[in-house]
């Protein structure tokens, strides 16, 4: 895990974001979630400066269809949006809850 990547997970393991067990680095067929809660059928992404480069835009694309074709949502949030507003993001995360 990444520096921020460990950020969020402190707000997200242990049931800690409305009692909702979450994953970090789950397989989910060929590739493998930051995090991902089962229960909410939900995929989160936390995206460095990496993932907006050509090749990598199109991985994240097929990966995010490919993880939709299972009925899961995908969101994701960038490196600066976690250090800069990580309540914004639990907040979004939490509308996205069941």
């Amino acid at each position: 895990m990444t520096d921020v990547e460990r950020r969020l997970w402190l707000k997200l393991k242990m049931r800690k974001l409305q009692g909702l067990w979450f994953y970090r680095q789950k397989p989910i067929g060929s590739y493998i979630a930051d995090f991902y809660c089962p229960k909410a059928k939900l995929v989160i992404e936390v995206d460095g400066g990496q993932h907006f480069e050509n090749e990598a835009v199109e991985y994240d694309k097929a990966r995010d269809e490919y993880m939709e074709s299972l009925g899961l949502k995908v969101l994701r949030f960038t490196n600066t949006e976690v250090l800069d507003n990580i309540d914004g993001v639990l907040e979004v995360i939490v509308q996205n809850l069941p």
